[in-house]
């Protein structure tokens, strides 16, 4: 692995860090207190390309590696990990899925307004009931005539209430367990579909995240994303680079920790200097500073053997792993050197604390990863 980035790399990480500075960082403690994130910066990160990134420029997409995509991601989630939600999930989870199983016509009806920013895209897989166990999901599609009629519950569905476009997983079969499973491409205007707003959350608060209810919601078969019964390959195949994505938020939620309490300690003074002249202070830094550059490398390598069409799954759960634990390591050693001012929103650690804890939920709980890892290393099936 080259570690050494391309001109176009370094360009791409650059654009995306003018862009966080300008756009994203200025608003983040707003967004937060009002529980919404300014929905005219999905536009913008269309114009930008950064929807697209990946995607096959035939489909409208603005086609690079996954390396830059990552570099993007990181950027924006050391902005505001709301907004790095918003491409990792419309992007990362729908679009890239449509990419890689969806026929020529899906592909040509939404991947270019995906990746304009013209629409958007959430991923309903996690149901009320079953969060870590995807494939005990319970909505069920049932067929009529040409059609399917979807019943059943979708929850913390992220840009759920922005969405244009559900990727929804459901059960077509009677066959247990995932075998049972098929995925669909979903308007979200559709009649019967209903989406509430999930407030009052701890972190993330800016962005969309909703409940789904679906009540006989009529889609076509040519709905169907992938052959009936293979919904769960399409989802754990999305949730495999999805993985990637979250990580590298994390080393962006990491890094702006760094960058706060290396700023804060160079300003803040006790005892006649500034507290980075105590060691205890300096060491928190540099635990900090460790974290972010393991961090770093993990999720980089992670992007590297995708890019080189090398087996990944496993490499992303420990990136996932451990950048999602340690970006609650480096909030909290943040918060510690803040001191009091670090409980206050008027300071940015309590948020990148509140950001990062989430990390360690969701596309996978830690210690999901761990038996993922275990299963991996030791070559136990889950079935």
């Amino acid at each position: 692995m080259d570690l050494a980035l391309t001109e176009e790399q370094t360009a791409v990480r650059g654009l995306a860090r003018d862009f966080v500075a300008r756009e994203v960082t200025p608003h983040a403690a707003d967004w937060d207190r009002a529980e919404s994130v300014d929905r005219g910066i999905v536009a913008r990160l269309g114009a930008l390309g950064f929807l697209g990134l990946t995607v096959p420029e035939e489909y409208g997409g603005s086609g690079g590696d996954h390396l830059s995509y990552v570099l993007v991601t990181e950027e924006l989630g050391r902005g505001d990990s709301s907004v790095r939600g918003i491409l990792s999930v419309s992007l990362g989870l729908v679009a890239k899925s449509i990419a890689a199983w969806g026929s020529e016509e899906q592909k040509r009806e939404w991947l270019p307004r995906l990746c304009s920013g013209e629409a958007l895209g959430c991923f309903g897989l996690t149901e009320p009931g079953t969060g870590s166990d995807a494939a005990g999901l319970t909505t069920r599609a049932v067929p009529d005539g040409d059609d399917y009629l979807i019943t059943g519950s979708k929850m913390f569905i992220t840009n759920g209430t922005w969405a244009d476009v559900v990727l929804l997983f459901a059960r077509t079969g009677e066959a247990p367990g995932h075998r049972g499973i098929s995925a669909f491409l979903v308007p979200a205007d559709a009649p019967g579909l209903e989406r509430r707003p999930v407030h009052g959350k701890l972190g993330l608060r800016g962005q969309a995240t909703a409940e789904l209810v679906l009540d006989a919601v009529r889609v076509p078969a040519t709905a169907m994303v992938a052959p009936a019964g293979k919904g769960f390959s399409v989802a754990m195949s999305a949730l495999a680079k999805g993985r990637m994505s979250v990580a590298a938020g994390c080393v962006g939620i990491a890094q702006a920790c760094l960058d706060a309490a290396v700023a804060y300690a160079g300003e803040r003074e006790q005892f006649g200097k500034t507290i980075a002249h105590h060691q205890l202070v300096q060491e928190l830094i540099s635990d900090i500073a460790v974290d972010v550059a393991a961090a770093r490398l993990l999720t980089w390598q992670v992007a590297d053997l995708i890019d080189r069409g090398e087996p990944f799954a496993t490499e992303s759960s420990v990136a996932k792993l451990f950048a999602g634990e340690a970006a609650v390591r480096c909030a909290n050693n943040a918060l510690q050197v803040f001191g009091g001012y670090g409980y206050i929103d008027e300071y940015p650690v309590g948020k990148l604390l509140r950001d990062a804890r989430v990390m360690t939920l969701y596309e996978g709980t830690s210690q999901i990863h761990k038996l993922l890892i275990g299963r991996a290393l030791t070559g136990v099936s889950a079935f």
